[in-house]
């Protein structure tokens, strides 16, 4: 694995510390192994992005995020998915029935460092695409019965602008879909400097929402299908996840939202 330390943004090694970390568990939650393997490849000491916090965040929009995707390939067995910004991560292998054609997307340059890691594998393509132009969509194929786009740890670092120049193209380029988004909230938009793993890093979130409701005002196309808390997860695990689902992270917790358009 030819991987270096400066092959990796920053924020991507948040979430790739973090699903390696839960992975060497004796009992994880999720299981991640590429993610430790590519920590134990660079060889540096990573702990700093895997505070208490956004490890229990991140295993929890782990989990509800695979559960949503597999409610609806339920629905769809042979849906179109695209993992859009995907980075390091790998939901095929968490979904996969058999039965889906799977793309995953992001900027030529982390394709480029993602072909180090991963190669492609039967029904899952690596694909070099933006989500603020549509142009990479008219290579994919049109004869599934649905067309389920996946943006997890993308939104938070684009602003409203950007926001809706995305929702615009993927409305624009699929005539029916499902999106499924994290949100995130003005609070952590506010305090993104004071966030237990993000002030490791030099990447600042852009823009926040109270609510899935403010991105269909972006794009009408949209309808908001659920919205639900990562505190949902979150507080099934821990005593220390209990109370901040109960307290300070009640109403600012970044969520789950499924659209349909």
């Amino acid at each position: 694995m030819d991987l270096q330390f400066g092959d990796i943004q920053e924020t991507a090694l948040v979430t790739l510390a973090i699903r390696a970390s839960e992975t060497a568990r004796p009992n994880p939650r999720i299981r991640d192994e590429k993610a430790a393997q590519i920590i134990d490849a660079l060889g540096v000491d990573v702990s700093k992005y895997d505070p208490f916090l956004s490890h229990e965040g991140v295993v929890a929009r782990t989990i509800m995020f695979a559960d949503a995707l597999r409610d609806l390939i339920a629905r769809y067995p042979d849906a179109l998915c695209i993992n859009l910004g995907c980075g390091f991560d790998d939901k095929f292998i968490q979904v996969d029935n058999g039965q889906i054609e799977w793309y995953d997307v992001d900027l030529p340059d982390q394709i480029a460092v993602r072909r180090k890691v991963y190669d492609d594998r039967p029904r899952c393509t690596m694909m070099n695409g933006d989500a603020l132009d549509g142009a990479w969509t008219a290579a994919l194929p049109r004869d599934r019965s649905a067309t389920i786009v996946v943006l997890e740890g993308v939104l938070e670092y684009f602003t409203k602008e950007q926001t809706a120049t995305c929702l615009h193209m993927l409305c624009d380029s699929f005539e029916h879909g499902y999106l499924v988004a994290e949100m995130n909230s003005m609070f952590m938009v506010k305090h993104s400097k004071q966030h237990d793993a993000i002030k490791s890093t030099n990447a600042t979130f852009k823009w926040g929402t109270k609510s899935g409701a403010e991105f269909v005002e972006l794009e009408p196309r949209m309808t908001l299908l659920s919205e639900h808390s990562y505190n949902e997860e979150m507080r099934k695990h821990t005593l220390r996840g209990k109370l901040f689902a109960a307290t300070l992270g009640k109403n600012v917790n970044n969520r789950i939202a499924v659209f349909l358009w």
